[in-house]
């Protein structure tokens, strides 16, 4: 489980579309949090020594632990369907929980280490990376219901993908892949697995496309050419895409990150503002 080095701290940190501003909500030199979400309530939901924590988005007051019964140990993916919470934990199977705590029911079963990101706009249906034990360089996308069963594979062999979310109107799947190059680039699938489309071209490694729920513009993580994965602490990127032109999208806060800066949706539910997180020191 990663924690701070020596003197470093993260900051939990919005952006503001409209004002092309940004504001610290929390500063911590004892809790490692990641992969903020933003709930309907107007709290982030955030990852944090293995636990699920929640911060007023406005800073108001300090994270607080959400207790999870029955739930092992998590990893920082974890995806919000209104007063539900379904969960990557480090076992390599995912969960469902009461985002106001309680306890948690396992979803997965088959063998494979499973990595959420993606809840379907009705709640129905989870994406996730399948990575088989040992075998980091070659996720691929899948599909599993809400209530559990037999997953669906939408990619095959030849990847690695990663970062599976849905749009909001269900039609496509946005995710990274290295299937068009050594550089992670954007890319989208439908969900019955076809229609690939590479959308991003440039020589940057880019990560995790997260859209506005109103459909109107998408941020993603950029690293620095040649980056191998999505490592902690590097100088990156987050680049803002309006509309639907990927090849336009612009850097509008250069920071100290990566890992777990924005690995999960952490758009404002007004669409105006989205949640990330630096490491400093």
């Amino acid at each position: 489980m990663r924690g701070l080095a020596e003197n470093q701290k993260c900051r939990i940190r919005t952006y503001d579309v409209s004002a092309g501003t940004t504001a610290v909500v929390h500063t911590s030199s004892a809790v490692l949090y990641e992969a903020p979400n933003w709930s309907v309530a107007g709290d982030l939901i955030l990852n944090g020594d293995g636990l699920l924590w929640r911060l007023p988005a406005d800073g108001s007051a300090p994270p607080r632990r959400i207790p999870l019964d029955g739930v092992p140990p998590l990893n920082n993916d974890h995806v919000l369907f209104g007063d539900v919470v379904f969960l990557s934990a480090d076992d390599g199977h995912l969960y469902q929980a009461p985002l106001a705590g309680g306890a948690g029911r396992r979803v997965t079963h088959e063998d494979r280490m499973h990595f959420l990101h993606g809840v379907s706009p009705d709640g129905a249906t989870l994406a996730y990376v399948g990575i088989e034990r040992q075998r980091w360089d070659a996720g691929t996308l899948w599909t599993i219901g809400a209530g559990g069963g037999r997953s669906t594979r939408l990619t095959p062999e030849g990847g690695p993908d990663d970062g599976p979310e849905y749009s909001p109107d269900g039609k496509w799947i946005y995710f990274n892949t290295e299937r068009f190059g050594a550089n992670a680039q954007i890319a989208r699938i439908r969900p019955d697995g076809t229609g690939l489309e590479q959308l991003t071209f440039d020589e940057r490694v880019n990560w995790f496309p997260h859209l506005a729920p109103d459909g109107s513009r998408a941020v993603y993580l950029s690293y620095p050419p040649g980056t191998r994965g999505h490592p902690a602490d590097l100088p990156v990127e987050l680049r803002l895409v309006e509309g639907d032109d990927w090849r336009a999208g612009r850097t509008v806060v250069a920071l100290s990150g990566g890992q777990g800066t924005i690995n999960v949706n952490s758009w404002s539910p007004d669409s105006r503002r989205f949640a990330f997180i630096d490491y400093v020191f």
